[in-house]
């Protein structure tokens, strides 16, 4: 099963996808796809870590998630966007190439026996990026968010903290 949670940053998306997670499973898991950047950002990785219990196990994978899923449980990925980020990086910025891998990647865990809990940014709702770059990550996001969301079981949108039920 795949339930897909996209949003706003800060719109409540990663605690609605935790509850989710913990009303499914006593003892799920928690897929991280951050790479720390910079002081800022090891901040945010440690008031999520905050967030979750001794209930959760942390797996962190930055690209090639399948490969580190656990055989059967209820997974929470989070997030598309910084695993997108860590593809479009990789690959030194190939619009086509990135979204290609994230495409081939999704269809491997698109399978999975468990619960997928996915969480993304929506961020093609705001300003035109200005620059080549931010367009071909925008673009990617937004192709790679419709996959994800047209082959879920359950789709949210969340804004201020409610969810939209989409499908």
């Amino acid at each position: 099963m795949i339930t897909y949670i996209s949003g706003g940053e800060r719109s409540g998306k990663s605690r609605f996808a935790q509850n989710l997670a913990l009303a499914d499973s006593d003892y799920p898991y928690y897929l991280a796809t951050a790479k720390k950047w910079d002081e800022n950002f090891e901040e945010r990785i440690q008031r999520h870590r905050q967030d979750r219990n001794e209930q959760w196990t942390t797996i962190e994978e930055q690209i090639h998630l399948s490969t580190v899923l656990p055989d059967t449980s209820t997974v929470v990925i989070d997030c598309v966007t910084l695993w997108l980020t860590n593809l479009f990086t990789a690959n030194q910025y190939d619009r086509d190439l990135t979204f290609a891998q994230a495409r081939e990647e999704y269809n491997k865990i698109r399978s999975y026996e468990g619960h997928l809990i996915i969480i993304s940014n929506e961020i093609g709702m705001g300003l035109h990026a200005e620059s080549k770059m931010g367009r071909d990550f925008v673009e990617i996001q937004g192709w790679t968010n419709q996959l994800i969301a047209q082959q879920a079981d359950r789709a949210y949108f969340m804004v201020s903290g409610l969810p939209l039920t989409l499908k």
